[in-house]
């Protein structure tokens, strides 16, 4: 069993969960999440919109996150705000990792300049973040990956233009979905989903039974029928996925569907 933060009625998984989650690709997952939800599965925290995956070779990234506002194009407002810069990184540095920066732009969908590049990915990593969800633009991959910070973007652009934080710690928009501080995120070249913190309890537990469940039932059943009848392979998918059922269904005993 994994370690985990008691916060009210909810239990917060700890790092070695995280960890544990973080071996298993997004699907899998939510595989696991639908089926020991407490909330409507069809309004999953999942995104709605089209993400890009542009390190997909660094596998999924999992952790905690931490939110962004920001704006590129507004050339009026020069300093913005004075310290800015050391009020974001202050709260981001106040957070535990591993983290990942969920950012809202408020010039997408045009997203004409980046935040984001080989020198503001290096100081995040350093301040405990592992990635970031974006929802405008990026640039500097090759150099944002050598820093070991995955990066799930709406594009990619050649310049910063203006961009700055105008504001943090607060519930943003990201390609469609809602997301609060200190939520659970799970992301990789499939998407993002987060995990409202009523579920992250039995998560992994529950994501690593329906992996093991697949392999033993309705995967081999047909794998392996290659060359038997469409009469046999017909029967032998129907009842794997029989037993799929039957057995998701007395791990989790939902009393109904959502």
């Amino acid at each position: 069993m994994g370690e985990h933060e008691k916060t009210g009625a909810s239990a917060r998984l700890g790092e070695a969960d995280i960890l544990r989650l973080k071996r298993w690709n997004t699907p899998t997952v939510y595989n696991g999440w639908e089926q020991s939800t407490k909330h409507d599965r069809l309004q999953g925290l999942w995104n709605r919109e089209e993400t890009r995956d542009f390190m997909p070779q660094m596998g999924p990234m999992c952790g905690r996150a931490v939110t962004l506002r920001i704006e590129t194009i507004d050339r009026d407002n020069p300093p913005a705000i004075k310290g800015v810069w050391d009020e974001y990184y202050r709260y981001i540095a106040s957070i535990p990792g591993p983290k990942i920066v969920v950012m809202e732009d408020l010039s997408r969908p045009v997203a004409l300049g980046s935040l984001w590049g080989e020198v503001t990915a290096n100081t995040h990593r350093a301040l405990g973040c592992v990635g970031a969800i974006v929802d405008g633009a990026i640039r500097d991959v090759d150099e944002m990956t050598n820093a070991g910070f995955k990066a799930l973007a709406r594009r990619l652009c050649v310049g910063h233009l203006f961009a700055r934080p105008v504001a943090w710690n607060i519930d943003v928009r990201v390609f469609g979905v809602d997301i609060s501080p200190g939520f659970l995120i799970h992301a990789d070249k499939h998407g993002f989903m987060a995990i409202h913190p009523d579920d992250e309890e039995g998560l992994p537990e529950a994501a690593a039974f329906m992996d093991a469940l697949e392999c033993e039932t309705v995967i081999p059943a047909v794998r392996f029928a290659a060359g038997e009848s469409f009469e046999t392979i017909l029967a032998r998918r129907k009842a794997s996925s029989a037993e799929f059922g039957a057995r998701a269904l007395e791990r989790f005993k939902r009393a109904g569907e959502h």
